[in-house]
């Protein structure tokens, strides 16, 4: 039987409109001795019931699994897996002979806050953001290899880094599932090679699939720049695109290595690209014009709401650098993947550098995440990649 959690009179308001987190500001009081990452039910001060779900110490201090008062067992996990893998069939992600890859759990999305499980080829990437998620891995990795099939053959752990340092679990990578050294997947036909071990992420940038597969239809006869290249994801579909010439630019040596791996694998000996280990600043300081094609995806600039402040001035003063720098009729392709900054935000952020820079300034495309990074419409927080495509007169 599990624990029970009572919230204060009228916190429950939010959970009645499906949003799948408790603040421990609206905990009344709880049984005694719930360990973190425990599963326990929420319920209202005159013990209604609400919700279950994971608890956790901090300021979520629960997240829903579930508003029905129901047993979280192999059942539920493999039925919450097997509506993931269904809706990505659905909108042909999944089982699509030219992509190996795609997020299949997107935490709140597919209404398993804190876990996410990214499949690249036969090996799914499994991270845990909840102690509750990391306590059930291993059920989870069960079922989720049920679901799936012949689709995987390994499912490897990754949550040295996301799990709360706090909570002191002293989690090391690996393979819980299987095992394999093939760590090269098939995104939209071309090829690349996954860091699950070291890389960050799960390995690789999913979520801009689509937004890579945009900039390729733009790429002929242009002079590109991708800029916080990673794995040079933009770079190699730049170059399948026809463009002329391609440098992309990391502050991290092993991302350039990556990076000049993935574009051999896709076009071996290809004079047309390189690769520059360099601070983004600094880079595109000593930058001419010789680029009409630019790609800014940055790491998240804020973290948390406190950051917010100098997250911006970063975005605006990133983007000012491009519009300075690129080439007139050139396409600037800029993103933020901070969940704290808001699409307003953010566009206020480039247009305050278009303004500074003086440049005219249009808005082709706004672009955001994936079908497989769905967003739980309950939950609006779940909207995190923004990205707008300009056209610089």
């Amino acid at each position: 039987m599990y624990k029970n959690i009572y919230l204060k009179r009228g916190k429950e308001e939010s959970l009645k409109r499906f949003h799948p987190w408790v603040f421990s500001g609206a905990i009344k009081r709880m049984d005694d001795d719930i360990e973190e990452g425990e599963l326990v039910r929420v319920l209202s001060e005159n013990g209604d019931f609400i919700a279950i779900g994971h608890y956790q110490v901090g300021s979520i201090a629960v997240r829903v699994l579930s508003f029905h008062d129901e047993a979280i067992d192999d059942s539920f996990w493999q039925r919450l897996l097997s509506e993931a893998l269904q809706m990505r069939v659905s909108v042909g992600i999944a089982d699509n002979p030219l992509n190996n890859t795609y997020r299949l759990v997107h935490g709140e999305g597919d209404h398993l806050p804190g876990l996410v499980i990214d499949c690249y080829g036969k090996t799914a990437v499994m991270q845990a953001h909840s102690v509750g998620m990391h306590v059930c891995r291993m059920e989870i990795a069960r079922q989720l290899v049920k679901v799936m099939g012949s689709r995987i053959e390994n499912v490897y752990y990754k949550s040295e880094t996301t799990l709360p340092y706090k909570a002191d679990l002293q989690q090391e990578n690996g393979f819980i599932y299987g095992g394999s050294d093939d760590n090269i997947a098939l995104e939209n036909g071309l090829k690349f090679r996954v860091d699950w071990l070291r890389g960050q992420k799960t390995g690789f940038f999913v979520d801009q699939r689509e937004n890579r597969s945009l900039l390729e239809h733009y790429a002929k006869g242009r002079s590109v720049l991708n800029m916080f290249c990673y794995t040079g994801g933009f770079s190699f579909y730049a170059m399948r695109g026809g463009a002329s010439l391609v440098h992309s630019v990391d502050s991290s040596a092993k991302a350039i290595q990556l990076t000049n791996q993935n574009v051999e694998l896709n076009f071996p000996g290809d004079a047309r690209h390189q690769a520059f280990c360099e601070d983004a600043f600094k880079f595109l300081d000593a930058a001419d014009d010789k680029y009409d094609l630019i790609i800014l995806d940055p790491p998240a600039f804020a973290k948390h709401r406190a950051a917010l402040h100098n997250a911006l001035k970063g975005y605006t003063r990133l983007n000012v650098k491009a519009f300075e720098r690129i080439r007139h009729g050139g396409i600037l392709f800029t993103f933020s993947c901070s969940q704290v900054v808001t699409k307003d935000h953010f566009r206020n952020a480039v247009f305050t550098a278009a303004a500074q820079s003086g440049r005219r300034v249009r808005i082709l495309h706004q672009l955001h995440q994936p079908a497989d990074h769905p967003i739980n419409i309950y939950h609006p927080e779940g909207e995190y990649l923004k990205g707008l495509v300009l056209y610089v007169e």
